[in-house]
């Protein structure tokens, strides 16, 4: 175990920002996705754990603050100097003289933005500095709050391509905050849902997803042809303009995919889909709150 949280309560004034009463445990080599929408307390986890935040409730680990890193989703460096003064200032090394600094410029293709000031980086380069500084501290736990926020699909997709493997083998234990549901799915095997500060779900994914979800679901396109067609048994919630199906068995999903077939309807079929989990642990979270205040 790296890090237990018994309790935490965060105040913002007079204002709850996070309170967990379920006790959850971060252990070594953990690949942890957090999901919320804005203000659920994502951050304020993250703040809270770092000694940025002050809390109230007892969290149990052999960690300090300073042995874990940390990239927030807003960081600052001064502007006017160039990212090799920067690095080697915050770093306390010369990149000529430190073989693990080179291994990481050159991992993350950074060796044109080294002369250049950090102001005149790109959304993307700045985010890989910043994730330079964060690797090199090959902290027992990182981390990572919105690492891709702001940046075009494909930068996107090559960061996280980046950082996936990295980590690959190593038992670093990650925590990431996201709301791109595709990068949870390639990076994270456990996930972390809240929602107005409370813990909705914490566990492996694809248990969760068979709890919330079912066995596999059947995505399709929410027309009215399509909804005659399957009808409301063992719908699921599912974002807009589409329609999810949980069939209970392998038989019924036979006879689903069946009948689209027949009738020329594209769809697609998943095991786990962070999204319809994400949406159907809330759905019956916030109906389970509703039950208690009436």
């Amino acid at each position: 175990m790296l890090l237990r949280i018994e309790k935490m309560n965060v105040m913002y004034q007079a204002q709850v920002a996070l309170d967990i009463t379920e006790p959850f445990q971060i252990d070594e080599g953990d690949r942890i996705g957090v999901i919320g929408s804005n203000g659920a307390g994502k951050s304020t986890l993250i703040r809270a754990l770092v000694g940025l935040k002050s809390y109230e409730g007892h969290v149990e680990s052999h960690l300090r603050p300073q042995d874990m890193a940390v990239q927030m989703q807003f960081n600052q460096y001064p502007e006017g100097l160039t990212c090799k003064s920067i690095m080697e200032r915050i770093l306390g090394t010369q990149i000529r003289k430190d073989p693990k600094l080179q291994k990481l410029i050159q991992y993350f293709e950074f060796e044109e933005c080294l002369s250049k000031r950090y102001s005149k980086l790109s959304g993307g380069q700045k985010q890989r500095f910043t994730i330079i500084l964060v690797m090199m501290q090959e902290a027992p736990l990182t981390f990572y709050d919105e690492v891709t926020s702001g940046l075009d699909f494909e930068t996107r997709g090559s960061l996280m391509q980046k950082l996936n493997e990295w980590y690959e083998n190593r038992r670093d234990a990650l925590l990431i905050v996201s709301h791109y549901y595709e990068e949870l799915e390639r990076l994270a095997d456990k996930l972390l849902i809240l929602d107005h500060g409370h813990v909705i779900a914490y566990g492996e994914k694809r248990r969760l997803f068979h709890r919330y979800c079912g066995r596999a679901v059947i995505v399709l396109e929410d027309t009215q042809k399509n909804q005659q067609l399957i009808g409301e048994e063992h719908r699921i919630a599912a974002p807009r303009q589409y329609l999810a199906v949980s069939p209970q068995t392998e038989a019924q999903e036979l006879a689903l995919v069946g009948r689209l077939v027949q009738e020329n309807i594209s769809f697609r079929r998943s095991e786990c889909d962070i999204e319809l989990l994400y949406m159907n642990a809330k759905k019956e979270y916030q109906e389970g709150v509703a039950n208690v205040s009436k």
